[in-house]
């Protein structure tokens, strides 16, 4: 648990004298936010704390808890602690029960998860412990019971951990309709929100309120910490020009790790984490114990690496976002990046997990895998510097997530319509539902809607004779029960050794590629697929070859727009230029030279002619999302004027599309109008969308990936999906889970409302510069074309056979720095 201050006599009369004690024997003090909570509970009002990493933030949540247990003993649950992380929750209920043993309070504290076993969770409904902690999918599926009014009857509070991360995803919309629940359940119960990095306060306090209006929540600010200390690594390797996995400087970061006492190292990928963690093992003669984790292996392997880091037994952990949030390891002394953070808030959650302690500085190492990931993480350290945080818009809650919400709600027990409506809207996502699309929900839920209710399976509430929806069969109490929560993973399989052991999940659509023999890296370890046997994917340990990697279909995080703003000021302020290395530095200058550099508002299009085709370069620098529907819109556009486009790459940071003729009507070809007909005619085909009505149908319950006695295949549940979506485009376009659909399409895949800015941004603004050849800038989208992902240490080198001649076309005739006559791969 993250630590108080030192010890000072001045704060520690305001706490109850056996707390003041047990804080004295520790040697410390309370911090002034800890007792602002402490004052909040005794007023009985909710409170939003926002504190840094190591400010205590945890103990400031259950402290107000613990002092009310200790001075009033309650019967049943008192406290309820809700953590995006099932391996969060295990942690806090580790820490919080050194502090109760100390003390020698009379408090039960205890965890329930998916992990949880089956009787341990049946006796927690009998018997509550005082303190709970939970997942938001746990809690929906304890109020889906008929006696959730009896356990959640004396609640006093809710403490709801690392909100920010949790707040505005549909996670986020169905934990706030289990909190609105839980207030009709026990009135008056407090609500309690920890967070280290939020970029809009007001709104995460209106999230927090039970009545939806951010006034009703009390701020508590805890002061910042010790200034973190982030270096970019300048790598004494070259520095390629594409590339995403960063193997030219995993030495580097071996060496790192051999000076430090424990290292984190994350990267932004699964595929990413394997391939770093199989260069460090490569390099490790120093017998070092470095671990993997990631949300694809078996929760075994992935509570052995937690206890082992716990216990300070390791020396490094690889790690996806699995281990972004706040598991206390004390140990940790050094953090390392892998690629570009791609947001500034994520980059100071990250930081935050090293030193946990509040007065002394975190470090961290960023390490860029290209040339313009060097100028995103000298974009991310200034915002980190000027604590400028980013993060998305409030967004409505989903149709799909309240779908789910009405049905749990009538799997405890029958409910009035209008008394759901009222609960539902003080739900803060949910604030501004019209009472129209709540009962357009509430019908679905019945009866599956116009399209679907002459099916018996989707006629899943009734009305009795009081006029409350009651639930019409009991299979459905099982399905729901089954299938709770909006996690929804592309299809996996099982990954089981000869020896029957299971290392975690594959996705299906992986191993569809892969032939008996054939060898792919995946826990750490290479393995050799030998084939398939009840869903399950059968391997044995490989003795060599050519290994493949596992591809997820979360992908890479886009850039985010702050620091996409960032990146544009620096390439247009060569006066910024000095913090960067020379090699980038040198990129920059050929650049101006043979071209121009983007400036910070408009949009800078290349196009030039590259063998028998034209290519079209815009450098929007919006993320890949976004890029990848412009890219989708500008060949239609193209199309239409006879410009015969044939295909296009996108990236993070810039966007090419290559044709048989050239465009020259830029200001027609980027017209904001591209939004209009082009854009529905393209969703309407795309393949997109039925991706994301299948996501949506599994989280509204209209499909089912598990049933009783039976899981389903991930193609069966496609197939299902793809039939119910073309009936209700057909004969119910305007079904609530097609709008739903849409509202996720526009917000996630596609990015339009980023795009939709981009564009009204650069109006009259685009600069085109018609070049005879490639510009260096342009250079490393191109070797994205046409590249194949393999393993190893040429990963990041495995460019188009003339990514040389296409490096020494944009150099050509330019006077290099020393060094840099020639630009190997």
């Amino acid at each position: 648990m993250d630590q108080p201050a030192l010890l000072s006599e001045s704060n520690l009369s305001a706490l109850p004298p056996l707390f003041a004690e047990w804080f004295r024997a520790r040697g410390w003090q309370p911090h002034p936010h800890q007792l602002q909570m402490l004052r909040a509970a005794e007023a009985g009002a909710s409170a939003l704390l926002i504190a840094p990493t190591g400010g205590g933030k945890t103990l400031a949540g259950f402290l107000p808890s613990l002092v009310d247990l200790a001075a009033c003993p309650h019967d049943g649950l008192h406290t309820l602690y809700i953590s995006p992380l099932k391996a969060l929750a295990v942690d806090i209920q580790r820490n919080l029960t050194q502090p109760i043993a100390e003390m020698g309070l009379d408090v039960t504290c205890e965890t329930r998860t998916g992990d949880t076993p089956q009787s341990k969770r049946q006796r927690q409904r009998r018997k509550p412990p005082g303190i709970l902690m939970t997942t938001p999918e746990s809690l929906a599926l304890l109020l889906s019971y008929y006696d959730a009014p009896q356990v959640f009857a004396g609640l006093k509070c809710v403490v709801v951990d690392e909100l920010h991360a949790i707040a505005g995803s549909k996670r986020g919309d169905l934990l706030s309709l289990g909190l609105a629940r839980l207030e009709t359940l026990s009135p008056g119960c407090r609500r309690v929100g920890l967070s280290a990095t939020v970029h809009d306060p007001d709104w995460l306090a209106g999230w927090l309120s039970p009545t939806a209006d951010p006034d009703d929540v009390t701020r508590v600010i805890g002061r910042d910490g010790a200034e973190a200390e982030v270096e970019i690594l300048t790598t004494k390797e070259y520095l390629p020009w594409s590339g995403h996995m960063a193997v030219h400087a995993i030495a580097e970061v071996y060496d790192k790790i051999l000076t430090a006492e424990t290292t984190l190292v994350f990267v932004n990928t699964r595929a990413q984490a394997e391939l770093v963690f199989q260069e460090l093992w490569r390099l490790n003669d120093d017998g070092l114990a470095i671990a993997l984790h990631h949300g694809s292996l078996a929760v075994e392997q992935r509570r052995k690496v937690e206890a082992a880091m716990a216990s300070g037994k390791l020396r490094a952990v690889v790690a996806t976002s699995s281990l972004d949030l706040g598991i206390d390891w004390a140990a940790v002394d050094l953090v390392v990046q892998v690629g570009a953070p791609k947001g500034s808030a994520r980059l100071l959650q990250r930081i935050g997990r090293a030193n946990h302690q509040l007065d002394q500085p975190s470090r961290a190492l960023l390490v860029p895998a290209n040339r313009f990931e060097v100028l995103e993480c000298r974009a991310a350290l200034e915002a980190v510097a000027a604590r400028s945080l980013d993060g998305d818009p409030p967004k409505p809650g989903g149709l799909d997530v309240l779908s789910q919400h009405i049905l749990g709600t009538a799997c405890a027990g029958p409910f009035g319509a209008d008394d759901l409506y009222r609960e539902v809207i003080r739900a803060y996502p949910y604030k501004s539902l019209t009472k129209k699309d709540f009962e357009r929900t509430l019908d679905f839920v019945a009866s599956g809607g116009y399209a679907l209710k002459s099916y018996e399976r989707y006629r899943r509430l009734g009305l009795d004779a009081h006029g409350f929806y009651r639930v019409s069969n009991l299979q459905h109490v099982k399905r729901y029960r089954m299938n709770v929560g909006t996690i929804v993973e592309a299809p996996v399989l099982k990954v089981r050794m000869r020896n029957g052991r299971v290392l975690g999940e594959v996705e299906e659509y992986f191993v569809n590629a892969l032939l008996p023999g054939d060898s792919f890296i995946f826990a750490g370890q290479l393995l050799a697929f030998e084939g398939m046997r009840d869903n399950t994917v059968l391997v044995s340990r490989a003795k060599g070859g050519d290994p493949k990697v596992p591809a997820y279909a979360g992908g890479r995080l886009p850039l985010s727009t702050h620091l996409a703003e960032r990146v544009r000021g620096i390439l247009s302020n060569p006066a910024q230029w000095h913090n960067l290395p020379p090699a980038v530095a040198e990129w920059l200058k050929i650049q101006r030279w043979r071209s121009v550099l983007p400036d910070a508002s408009g949009l800078l299009v290349e196009t030039f002619p590259r063998g028998e085709k034209e290519f079209l370069v815009a450098y929007c620098f919006e993320g890949r999302n976004a890029h990848q529907t412009l890219g989708m819109l500008l060949t239609r556009r193209m199309e239409r004027a006879g410009l015969a486009p044939l295909g296009f790459v996108a990236t993070d940071y810039v966007i090419a599309v290559w044709s048989l003729k050239p465009a020259e009507d830029l200001a027609g070809l980027f017209d904001e109008d591209m939004l209009g007909d082009d854009l529905e005619e393209w969703m309407a085909e795309s393949s997109m969308l039925k991706r994301t009505f299948r996501k949506v149908a599994v989280i509204a319950g209209l499909i089912e990936a598990r049933a009783p006695g039976q899981e389903k295949s991930g193609r069966q549940v496609t197939f299902n999906a793809d039939l119910i979506y073309d009936v209700l485009r057909k004969h119910e376009p305007d079904h609530i889970l097609l709008q739903a659909t849409r509202a996720d399409a526009a917000g996630g895949l596609t990015d339009i409302g980023r795009l939709a800015e981009m564009l009204k941004r650069v109006k009259g603004r685009i600069e085109h510069r018609r070049l005879d050849k490639v510009s260096p800038l342009a250079v490393p989208v191109l070797l994205e074309v046409g590249k194949e992902q393999v393993a190893g240490s040429g990963l990041d080198e495995l460019l188009d056979e003339g990514a040389q001649a296409l490096i020494d076309e944009a150099t050509e005739g330019m006077e290099l720095g020393v060094g840099q006559a020639e630009l190997p791969l």
